[in-house]
């Protein structure tokens, strides 16, 4: 199952945590704001829940798996997530 913007929004609004109306501006707006601060290279902690990094990855040779030509990857930077302790407790816990 994913779970998507207006289905968030939807969730928050049966919740009764934001008017119907306000929960899709709220999920707008909270990724915007997410996104905002990891461009600007900010860690973005949410306690209880994890951690948002962006790091860099150096520019590295590769091969094209179809064909076999090798090619270069070029640098880029791209966002790493490390979940909190909670939240790997409540993926691994078992029922009894």
């Amino acid at each position: 199952m994913t779970l998507n913007r207006k289905e968030l929004a939807a969730v928050l609004g049966e919740k009764g945590l934001f008017p119907a109306s306000k929960s899709a501006n709220f999920v707008d707006l909270f990724f915007e704001t997410l996104l905002e601060a990891l461009e600007g290279g900010q860690e973005i902690k949410i306690s209880g829940f994890g951690v948002f990094k962006v790091r860099a990855k150096a520019a590295r040779k590769g091969r094209n798996p179809k064909t076999g030509d090798r090619i270069e990857i070029p640098a880029r930077r791209v966002v790493s997530f490390k979940p909190s302790g909670a939240v790997r407790k409540a993926l691994n816990r078992v029922d009894a």
